[in-house]
């Protein structure tokens, strides 16, 4: 097993053909606060021009790269789904802390800053997710706090009776955390980001959530979660 770089923060992203939002996306990172991140970044056999914007991307900011701070792409060769692109993602992360962002979200700039604080400032804790705005793609400026976050003891609670209570594309974990326990499978299609949680919880790790929405959630007719998500936003408008 290859040593995790201390303090390194390794951001998965994975990405089927959502080419117009690739560099909101990206630049969110490149304007953290953070200074110790790379972009692992998984292209699950796109058929839109995903794979050019992103080396476009990377090439108007060359100067930018170094030995830490790396933009890695694997381009799969065919299509297998969420559970598979983002497993090959964390299997390639070198850092001590792992990141999730999805291709159509962006994340505040502070967030790497602020979810590693929190996990320096508290040993005990495995995994950190936020709070988030979700918007319409169609009105950006409409945004909306999330009400169905929940913290600390509650979120055991939640994940035992079946619910969810941790948005996926918010989460930084320790890197020890992937290697212990591996990533999402493919028994649950479409919900694959809560049988994560739910398999990190069974495996005692402490998860706890930032109130702080620190992540951007775009919310769109083609995205990957898009029944899942209007059920829990119904269900918090109940």
């Amino acid at each position: 097993m290859t040593e995790r770089k201390e303090g390194l923060v390794s951001l998965v992203i994975t990405n089927y053909n959502r080419a117009r939002y690739l560099r909101e996306c990206l630049e969110s990172i490149r304007l953290q606060t953070y200074p110790h991140w790379e972009i692992i970044f998984v292209d699950d056999a796109s058929t839109d021009d995903s794979v050019q914007v992103v080396r476009e991307w990377m090439e108007e900011h060359r100067d930018m790269w170094s030995e830490d701070r790396q933009l890695v792409m694997l381009t799969l060769p065919r299509n297998i789904g969420f559970a598979g692109a983002i497993n090959a993602g964390f299997y390639l992360a070198r850092g001590e802390y792992i990141a999730v962002q999805d291709s159509d979200d962006y994340s505040d700039r502070e967030r790497f800053a602020k979810q590693v604080e929190y996990l320096q400032n508290h040993p005990l804790v495995d995994l950190v997710g936020t709070n988030y705005y979700a918007f319409p793609d169609h009105a950006p400026a409409e945004k909306k706090l999330a009400t169905w976050i929940r913290y600390g003891e509650e979120i055991r609670r939640v994940y035992g009776r079946g619910g969810h209570c941790v948005c996926h594309g918010t989460i930084l974990f320790r890197g020890k955390l992937f290697d212990q326990i591996g990533g999402p499978t493919r028994r649950i299609s479409g919900a694959e980001d809560y049988e994560f949680i739910a398999k990190a919880l069974n495996s005692k790790a402490q998860i706890e959530n930032l109130p702080e929405p620190l992540y951007y959630y775009r919310v769109h007719d083609s995205q990957r979660s898009a029944q899942y998500y209007r059920r829990k936003e119904s269900n918090d408008a109940n």
